[in-house]
């Protein structure tokens, strides 16, 4: 998984890609560049369930937009949602125990404060499940794809999906000390987002992967660049 991960991005006519990656990565601050991008690694999973070997080309840059958009929202529900729940719970424990007052009050509110160490948890659950909703989603070409509990079930108890998640992590820290090289030198420096564009592909490239390996049983219908959203 690591080996193809890595040499994913610099398949076929890769040199384009990567200065086109970079460039909108530099141009990011402009909010839309963002959606290109965030466009572009999901038809990176869409056609690697669907079993292509080389990444996609930046073409058809509406579609590439409104999937980044789509991306974008069913990432802030999976965020959203969990962390408001976690919020009201906690809140409503440290209410009861401040009006209940005395020690039963201070031994919920002491419960409350015990919650609040929860909240990690909590963001490790968006960051391993936001990967395998916005596979689903490529997968599928539908939105709601992304909170199919049928599709999603298989990928996120498998060992490949941990793994395809974890070793990211490894991808990422990479690529950190090398943009720290890189930005140490200065004129390096202007190779930092080509080089953060590749590590993206590679890792979107994992996580396709383990979604892929998982659905072999599940109907998946595979998207087209130009499926419906």
């Amino acid at each position: 998984m690591i080996e193809d991960g890595l040499s994913y991005p610099a398949r076929g006519d890769w040199v384009g890609r990567i200065v086109v990656g970079g460039v909108l990565g530099f141009l990011s601050v402009l909010v839309i560049p963002t959606f290109a991008v965030l466009g572009y690694l999901v038809r990176v999973l869409e056609r690697t369930v669907a079993g292509e070997e080389e990444p996609p080309e930046f073409t058809d840059w509406a579609d590439l937009f409104v999937k980044g958009v789509v991306a974008t929202l069913i990432a802030i529900v999976y965020s959203i949602v969990p962390l408001l729940a976690y919020g009201v719970l906690v809140a409503a424990v440290a209410g009861v125990g401040a009006g209940i007052g005395g020690d039963l009050g201070a031994l919920i509110g002491l419960t409350g404060a015990l919650l609040a160490l929860a909240f990690i948890p909590v963001l490790l659950f968006v960051y391993y499940a936001v990967p395998a909703a916005l596979t689903a989603y490529a997968a599928r070409g539908e939105a709601s794809a992304a909170f199919d509990v049928g599709l999603l079930t298989p990928t996120l108890f498998s060992v490949e999906y941990l793994l395809a998640v974890l070793v990211p992590i490894l991808v990422a820290v990479g690529v950190f000390v090398v943009s720290v090289v890189l930005i140490v030198t200065v004129v390096g420096a202007v190779l930092v987002p080509f080089v953060q564009f590749y590590g993206q592909v590679a890792v979107f490239r994992m996580f396709g992967t383990a979604f892929a390996d998982q659905s072999d049983g599940i109907d998946v219908g595979t998207a087209s660049d130009d499926a419906a959203i």
